[in-house]
């Protein structure tokens, strides 16, 4: 029956590999949980109100299971999805000090009404078919640096320099438990995948979160030095989830309090980056796995993008920011993940972290790191599939490589990539290399890297 469901056969895959894909990749995500809270309720809105963390612990959970297991039953892919890391900023710091809390939530639940509008219509389809080939390798490749540095920089291992912007840890140099558990989980990692042993990447975050709870009970480390998740055994394994916050929303409210140029910027920051940071992913994640065929074209495509936008409304109905699809998946992708089924798998355990919020506390970013930084390092090798010695295509494929990682936006990158081509092969005379679309979509991507301009002028 699961085969039949989720085309397990067709895909080279089995249950087992499901299983271990869909534990690796929520086992990656599940700081989220965490990190979601913090952000949003570290914002006050333009009342001076600020949400509660228990009650958006639960909805950021709440959330991320309805969507990854609607991705799960209706896209058939190994996505999960959760509140966009970026997108949550947006409604917390440029949303939030305009308007109320359920105004804020209305305008993201907006934004995934808008994406389903693209997705039903077909257009956000024809907008990912008309990327080259060549950018599209290269989004993978972008994204597989940019899940690297994340992971670097969740660890400790890399962090902001005082004469460089970025150094080697918080010093200049290696220190500290968390940084030394993260280099002994990566090279355990790393071992275990090269003698290609089962889960590898599963194991070895298990064994680098139960070494971390070790030193953190035996050994005074600052809570701090950890990130977000300090690994610690829980008092209590369950706690009663709050539902305060579902349903808080004002879908137009936020036109009237922040003004309509105010609230349609807002809205036209969190469409463009959910839209963009999803096709990336999406493009990016199905490739590492081998799901794209010879064009790069995704299978189920436009069922995996209406369930995109289905997610952004489900996040906003909850007060849990907008969910998208997350570049983790790639971790389970790494360790096999390939169908739906791993999607079951995510979704089950982040519905259970409703209950057991308190476990998704114990595995730290220097425990789950190292597998971003080895699937980041798997997703590199896409590199070969970019022409580098035709220039027209080398240009913005680097521009697009580059400037995911040192913006830490896959938008970013994907704009500047799109920009580039479309002005070279016009550059060139080569109007009939260019679809139709790339014009427009390289004219969005101009209004978007010139919103704050756009804004002072019509302001």
């Amino acid at each position: 029956m699961l085969d039949r469901l989720f085309e397990l056969t067709g895909r080279g895959t089995t249950v087992g590999r499901e299983v271990r894909g869909g534990l690796t990749t929520f086992m990656a995500m599940a700081y989220i949980i965490l990190l979601n809270p913090i952000i949003l309720a570290g914002a006050k809105d333009v009342t001076g109100a600020r949400l509660s963390i228990s009650e958006l612990t639960t909805s950021t959970a709440l959330a991320a299971a309805i969507s990854t297991l609607l991705m799960a039953f209706i896209g058939n892919a190994p996505f999960a999805l959760a509140a966009g890391l970026g997108l949550n900023a947006v409604v917390a710091y440029q949303a939030a000090p305009h308007m109320t809390w359920p105004q804020a939530m209305g305008l993201v639940v907006l934004e995934g009404a808008v994406i389903i509008i693209l997705a039903v219509t077909g257009l956000r389809t024809l907008i990912m078919n008309a990327i080259p080939l060549a950018l599209k390798h290269a989004i993978s490749v972008g994204i597989g640096l940019f899940i690297a540095l994340i992971g670097l920089v969740d660890a400790g291992f890399v962090a902001s320099g005082t004469g460089t912007p970025v150094q080697l840890g918080a010093t200049g140099h290696l220190t500290g438990w968390p940084v030394t558990l993260f280099c002994f989980g990566l090279l355990l990692m790393i071992v275990l995948y090269v003698r290609r042993t089962p889960a590898a990447i599963l194991i070895s975050i298990a064994v680098t979160a139960v070494l971390a709870v070790v030193v953190n009970s035996l050994v005074p480390v600052k809570p701090e030095s950890w990130g977000v998740v300090a690994p610690r055994m829980p008092e209590s394994l369950i706690s009663a989830p709050r539902f305060g916050l579902v349903g808080q929303f004002d879908l137009f409210g936020g036109f009237v309090t922040a003004g309509a140029l105010t609230a349609t910027v807002v809205l036209f920051t969190l469409v463009l980056s959910g839209f963009f940071d999803a096709m990336g992913t999406i493009i990016g994640v199905s490739d590492e796995a081998g799901l794209v065929d010879r064009l790069g074209r995704v299978p189920r495509l436009g069922r995996i993008l209406t369930v995109d936008g289905v997610a952004g409304m489900v996040g906003g109905s909850v007060s849990a920011s907008a969910n998208t699809v997350f570049v983790e998946s790639a971790a389970g992708v790494g360790e096999g993940a390939r169908t739906g089924l791993a999607s079951v798998v995510t979704g089950a355990l982040l519905g259970l972290t409703l209950l057991f919020t308190p476990i998704a506390a114990v595995v730290p970013a220097a425990a789950a790191a190292p597998a971003l930084v080895l699937v980041g390092a798997l997703m590199m090798t896409q590199s070969k599939n970019v022409p580098w010695a035709d220039i027209d295509v080398a240009i913005p494929a680097f521009l697009t490589i580059a400037l995911m990682p040192f913006t830490y936006s896959i938008t970013n990158g994907v704009g500047a990539g799109v920009i580039v081509y479309t002005l070279i092969k016009a550059a060139r005379g080569q109007f009939a290399q260019i679809p139709w679309l790339l014009w427009i979509v390289s004219l969005i991507f101009l209004a978007y890297f010139g919103i704050n301009a756009l804004e002072s002028l019509f302001g």
